[in-house]
């Protein structure tokens, strides 16, 4: 009798749209299988190292790694205590996707993004503008690189309104 194991992958925004598999991050919330092993069933979350904890292998390195990538790790490890075992990671939460928004906004603050989102989605995810804000000097930081915006030129044209990644700071002054 063969067994069937079923993975589910949920792709990010941001690497759907480039074609990519997800890539499991900190704070992600994974479920490891090993089938019919109820021990090595659980839910673990990826620590700040990047790591995961599960019984008989201790830590294992998750972070920027697929699930597919994970899972045959997991594989070579356990097979250490498991005869062939049938092991499936499935990413419960994606909570590694975050963005930032500080400066002239009602709620700045840190949000998770978990689809395709832009900047207009980012500052509605912040409250709006405060009377103060400055809105066709906004700036978006990404790694190392400074992205001038204009938030009346996206509005009038839908063509004007950038897509965010995972880790930008949106800067309202």
């Amino acid at each position: 009798m063969r067994k069937i194991v079923i993975l589910l992958f949920i792709f990010s925004a941001a690497t759907a749209l480039a074609g990519d598999e997800y890539r499991i991050g900190v704070d992600d919330v994974l479920d490891i299988n090993v089938w019919n092993v109820a021990e090595m069933q659980k839910t673990v979350p990826v620590r700040p190292d990047g790591k995961i904890s599960l019984p008989l292998i201790n830590d294992i390195v998750a972070a920027g790694l697929t699930p597919m990538e994970l899972r045959d790790q997991l594989t070579k490890k356990i097979s250490a205590y498991v005869q062939n075992p049938d092991v499936s990671v499935v990413v419960r939460e994606i909570r590694s996707l975050k963005i930032s928004v500080i400066g002239q906004v009602k709620t700045a603050g840190r949000y998770d993004i978990k689809g395709p989102a832009t900047v207009l989605d980012a500052l509605a995810l912040a409250g709006g503008f405060t009377d103060f804000a400055s809105r066709r000097k906004i700036t978006i930081i990404r790694q190392s690189q400074r992205i001038r915006f204009d938030y009346d030129a996206a509005i009038a044209n839908a063509a004007n309104n950038l897509a965010v990644k995972p880790g930008d700071i949106v800067v309202v002054p």
